[in-house]
């Protein structure tokens, strides 16, 4: 870290700052490949393996009980920090010389941190003077679904992935200038761990919805909301970005946002470690957390003199800015997703902060969350569609008529579709008017580079790979990505309001029914497996006297548990899910307590993740450009220097 500040200007500095990203990277990855290994080995003797080890568990609950509890997780933390790092530094070691010095000792500053964390507070490799001959295994409920395993991940890449956005930034605060050439990096590593962390929202909300046994994906957790947080800014910072390209305004504006997204991360660590929220997803209490929230206040400080001493070097004015062009929707919602951040933030925040000034404890809960966040996620669905219709600068009256008014043929169709399958909420038939009205305009924009093409005689396949692929993945990926959003935005609406819901005790061949369903209850089994017994009840669903499928809702009883776990049972259609979980089980008196619900569209929140997950592969696809704009990108991107950057004499060479 010392050494990439001091020889930012010096290439010695910067070969040496290189050398030791590199060191850090194996070093860590090391560190935490000797831990699964003692994990797998069983070795007791160390204090995390004696903290979440156990004989019993299944070979994968064993790997990933690496990031199970607190101390791993920080160790693992490093591990992806340090693989971040490291390709970060390698891909752009023959580039941006001016930034990367600093980039690299803002990225070292953070290692240096969770290095101490590591050997400090956390202590994974602690000895045990007196090891167990067994453990007891990680927290029950993350050996309940295999989302465990790839859950967690995702969630760190994208947030320790924030970290080198938030490096990039800072270096071109700290060098005062942000060309147009070094926009490129800032968008490649910020929409990487942006695409992380977006599918790593939904798969927490799946593994909610397919362990807690609530019926439910999202209930506005703390700890939710602390990966909420840092996706609303960067979500903005990507759309800003696109603005900065294109018109060459809003980057003092786009640099704040990327730095307030690392800071809302290392918020919402604090928050998961702290264990001052009551969480099902949130760690014990800890020296951690004190720790952490220090590290908070010294990256806030340090990102506030940083925007206050130099973000009037970078920044140039808007020009001929209207109300009826696209970067004028863009700054709207821009301002949106900051409002609708803040909104989550005050009510995160808020219980916490009246409980340390007037020692009271409050809650705020789902319907202060819903009650802000549904108008605010309306106004932006409505963006989606308007934005992308109007073009860059002022839009003629033609032009708007052209574009606004035939899209509303689209979002009357799906407004008449969901009345006719019962829909009768305002707002659930607002968001249904607004999503076809925005699927018409996205499908539209994402396909009329390649329509364009088909019309002038060019074959499908040239229009379609040379046009939307090679030449504008970019655009391509930009709007798969709105239209896996705009999907999302509707199951949610339909399945949050539209939802039917029974309990009902059975005994063996009784039935109750749900929706179109009947439900039989055939029995209960009571099955040992390695690490738990389950009882599991054996339930047919039958719709229209035809046999749809078996299923098998579940109480896992686990050694270090206390009370069972409920595990749910899922069937999954395109229409909809029938969930089944139990309430209560008795295999003496083969009786069973079932709740069942009938959820609609849910299954379309995971189909438009797996699609947003390929429209960010798109996104990353270098477009490949005639060698005219290459020259015209080279000419923008040589600006004149407007100074020395902070803490540089001119004395200093470059």
């Amino acid at each position: 870290m010392i050494v990439a500040f001091a020889g930012a200007n010096r290439a010695g500095g910067y070969k040496w700052a290189r050398r030791f990203a590199y060191a850090y990277a194996a070093l860590v990855v090391g560190a935490n490949l000797l831990m699964v290994y003692a994990l797998l080995v069983h070795d007791f003797s160390v204090g995390y393996v004696a903290q979440v080890g156990s004989l019993a568990t299944p070979t994968w609950v064993t790997i990933v009980s690496l990031w199970s509890s607190l101390e791993g997780s920080i160790l693992f933390w490093g591990a992806v920090l340090g693989v971040f790092i490291g390709i970060a530094t390698w891909t752009n070691r023959k580039r941006y010389p001016e930034y990367m010095p600093f980039a690299i000792g803002t990225w070292l500053a953070s290692a240096v941190f969770f290095s101490f964390l590591i050997a400090g507070p956390a202590q994974p490799f602690n000895t045990v003077i007196n090891p167990p001959t067994d453990g007891p295994g990680p927290n029950p409920l993350l050996q309940n679904h295999i989302l465990m395993a790839v859950h967690p991940p995702f969630l760190y890449l994208g947030y320790v992935g924030m970290t080198i956005p938030f490096g990039l930034a800072a270096a071109a605060l700290l060098r005062r200038r942000l060309g147009h050439d070094f926009i490129r990096p800032l968008r490649t590593w910020l929409l990487v761990p942006w695409a992380f962390l977006s599918v790593a929202i939904v798969l927490g909300g799946w593994w909610a919805y397919e362990v807690l046994g609530w019926g439910g994906y999202w209930a506005w957790d703390p700890v939710e909301n602390a990966s909420f947080l840092p996706w609303l800014t960067a979500t903005a910072a990507l759309h800003s970005l696109l603005v900065m390209e294109r018109k060459g305004f809003l980057k003092g504006w786009t640099l704040t946002l990327i730095l307030s997204s690392y800071l809302l991360v290392i918020l919402g660590t604090f928050m998961t470690r702290s264990g001052v929220f009551n969480s099902v997803h949130s760690f014990t209490q800890s020296a951690i957390g004190p720790t952490i929230l220090g590290f908070f206040a010294a990256a806030l400080v340090w990102s506030i003199a940083l925007l206050a001493l130099n973000i009037d070097k970078i920044e140039n004015e808007p020009s001929n800015l209207t109300g009826t062009s696209r970067e004028a929707m863009f700054l709207v919602n821009n301002l949106l997703l900051v409002l609708f951040t803040l909104t989550v933030l005050i009510g995160t925040v808020f219980p916490l902060l009246v409980e340390a000034i007037q020692n009271k404890q409050i809650s705020v809960g789902s319907p202060y969350f819903d009650r802000m966040a549904v108008p605010i996620g309306t106004a932006l669905l409505f963006l989606m569609g308007v934005g992308p219709a109007l073009p860059w600068g002022r839009a003629t009256k033609e032009q708007l008529k052209r574009n606004l008014l035939p899209p509303i043929a689209s979002g009357v169709v799906i407004l008449a579709l969901g009345l006719l399958f019962g829909a009768r909420n305002g707002w659930t038939l607002v968001t249904l008017f607004l999503g076809g009205y925005a699927m018409h305009v996205t499908m539209k924009e994402m396909w009329l580079p390649a329509w364009k093409r088909l019309r002038s005689g060019e074959s499908v396949t040239k229009a379609v790979v040379d046009t939307q692929l090679r030449r504008g993945s970019r655009r391509f990926g930009a709007y798969i990505v709105h239209a896996s959003v705009i999907i999302m935005m509707v199951a949610i609406a339909v399945s949050s309001t539209m939802k039917q819901s029974v309990e009902q005790q059975l005994r063996v061949g009784e039935s109750m029914t749900v929706g179109d369903y009947t439900l039989t209850f055939f029995g209960a089994e009571v099955r040992d497996e390695p690490h738990r017994q389950a009882t599991i009840a054996h339930l047919a669903a039958y719709r229209d006297g035809k046999l749809v499928t078996n299923m098998e809702p579940r109480m896992n009883q686990y050694l270090t548990q206390r009370e069972p776990i409920g595990t749910p049972d899922v069937h999954t259609t395109f229409s909809g899910d029938l969930y089944l979980s139990v309430l209560n089980i008795d295999p003496r008196t083969n009786s069973v307590g079932i709740h069942a619900i009938i959820n609609p569209m849910v299954g379309w929140i995971w189909i438009a993740t797996g699609f947003l997950a390929l429209g960010s592969v798109v996104l990353l696809i270098p477009t490949r450009r005639r060698a005219s704009e290459q020259v015209q990108e080279i000419a923008a991107s040589a600006p004149i220097s407007l100074g020395p950057p902070a803490g540089a004499t001119t004395g200093e060479t470059r």
